[in-house]
C-alpha cells in the first residue's frame, strides 16, 4: 500500500493529495511570463518527478476566464504579438488537441482558468520520459510558453482556436 501525503502548502502546486513517489524531486526549468506591455504575467516551472516531468503555471493579471496555454517551438518572445515563438511544440508531428482523434502533441496543455482576482494556476504532467522531454524542450532554438486570450477548444488543428497571444515566457534550463 502506498502512503498518501496531503501537503497544504503544495496544494496549489501539486493539486492536493498525491503519493510520495509523485512529489517533485527537482526543478528542471523555469520561465517568467510577460505581457506585451512588459508587465509580469506569472511564472512557469518544470519539475522533475521520478522519470517524468510536471509543468506548473501561476498566472497573474490576466482577464477572468479560461485561457489556452501552449508550449511553442521557438524560445523567443518578441512583443507585441509573440509570433516569434512559432507554432506549437510538436516533435512527433501530431495534430492538435486532446479531443482530436489524431492528436495530441507535446505543446498541448489544458486551459488555465483565471478567477476574479486575476490569477489562476495550472499543473500538468507532461507525457514522456524526462530525458526525452528535456531534449525536446531544449533543442537548438528552445521553447516558449504562450498564454492566449481565449480558451483552447482541444480539437481545432493547429492552434485550438484560442485567439491571440497575450503573454509569453522562454523556458530556461536550471
Amino acid at each position: 500500500m502506498r502512503n498518501v501525503v496531503c501537503l497544504t502548502m503544495f496544494s496549489a502546486l501539486l493539486g492536493g493529495c498525491t503519493t510520495v513517489s509523485d512529489l517533485p524531486d527537482s526543478r528542471l526549468a523555469s520561465a517568467e511570463l510577460k505581457y506585451a506591455n512588459g508587465l509580469p504575467g506569472g511564472t512557469v516551472q518544470v519539475l522533475g518527478n521520478g522519470a517524468g516531468a510536471t509543468l506548473v503555471i501561476a498566472l497573474v493579471g490576466a482577464p477572468e476566464g479560461p485561457h489556452g496555454v501552449h508550449l511553442h517551438a521557438t524560445g523567443q518572445c518578441d512583443a507585441p504579438d509573440f509570433k516569434s515563438a512559432g507554432g506549437h511544440l510538436n516533435p512527433a508531428s501530431r495534430q492538435h488537441g486532446s479531443e482530436n482523434p489524431a492528436g495530441s502533441h507535446l505543446g498541448d496543455l489544458p486551459n488555465v482558468v483565471v478567477g476574479k482576482p486575476g490569477s489562476g494556476t495550472l499543473r500538468h504532467d507532461l507525457a514522456g520520459d524526462r530525458a526525452e522531454l528535456l531534449a525536446d524542450l531544449f533543442d537548438s532554438d528552445g521553447t516558449a510558453v504562450v498564454v492566449h486570450e481565449g480558451p483552447d477548444d482541444y480539437r481545432t488543428d493547429p492552434s485550438g482556436n484560442s485567439g491571440s497571444r497575450i503573454a509569453c515566457g522562454v523556458l530556461k534550463r536550471l
